[in-house]
């Protein structure tokens, strides 16, 4: 019997299912470097330790296959009640054993993996809400986990690098950032920044008159490091002011 595939024939889309299962796997094989003793060491991110980090990569498929489920079915199944539960979800599942920790990363992902390739084509312009409020085709699904996977493999702190990342997951975290960014601008009074990899080039937004305008340079890995508030090096800027920590991405 041929094995089943997924119903996207949308190029563009399927090659984001693509990079994102690529992710997946990079994150698992880092998950998979640490023995279960190493589980209550912390991670890169302040306050967090790798139980919890692997809780929240964990749940947070389950949380995206509830907007899948949501898109196939027309019935509203938001990723969490609120910000409150999921909190406490990520801090219960955080006191499981090892090995449970570890079967919750691989069948989450399996389970939201299956309800991609299962989704029908058309339903992936469905809107759905996410946990930030904002309404989105489910599509947009496959980037929230690609980034997710790709970071927090980082932040296992078990060798992960942005320098690892492919060129495209570079840029779209660099745009994802900046759109963020964007639509927080005026409330948040966030100042407008322009990256300048040294490695390649970037698309560009002409600054308007008038309009101040940080500029950063540095490898391009290095700079998504920087924008998603992560470690980074080689970063600077050409007036010789110092680099600011990066506001705050989502």
């Amino acid at each position: 019997m041929a094995g089943r595939t997924d119903n996207v024939t949308d190029p563009a889309l399927a090659a984001q299912l693509l990079s994102t299962r690529r992710g997946q796997a990079y994150y698992s094989r880092k998950l998979n470097d640490l023995s279960d003793k190493d589980f209550d060491a912390p991670t890169l991110l302040t306050g967090w330790s790798r139980r919890e980090l692997i809780a929240h990569v964990g749940l947070n498929a389950r949380a995206l296959t509830r907007l899948v489920n949501w898109a196939a079915t027309g019935v509203e199944t938001p990723m969490y009640v609120d910000a409150a539960q999921r909190d406490a979800d990520i801090a219960l599942a955080a006191t499981l054993p090892p090995q449970a920790l570890r079967n919750l990363s691989d069948h989450a992902a399996i389970h939201l993996n299956v309800e991609w390739r299962d989704l029908p084509e058309d339903a992936w312009r469905y809107q759905v809400r996410t946990a930030q409020g904002r309404t989105v085709p489910v599509s947009q699904t496959v980037w929230m986990r690609s980034r997710e996977v790709w970071i927090h493999a980082v932040d296992l702190d078990t060798g992960g690098s942005f320098v690892d990342f492919p060129a495209k997951i570079i840029d779209a975290l660099l745009a994802d950032v900046g759109s963020a960014w964007d639509r927080r601008r005026q409330g948040e009074a966030i100042p407008r920044y322009r990256f300048e990899p040294t490695d390649r080039r970037l698309p560009t937004v002409p600054a308007r008159a008038g309009q101040s305008v940080v500029v950063l340079r540095g490898p391009a890995a290095q700079l998504a490091a920087w924008a998603t508030g992560r470690p980074a090096v080689g970063v600077s800027r050409p007036d010789g002011l110092a680099v600011p920590p990066a506001p705050r991405w989502l």
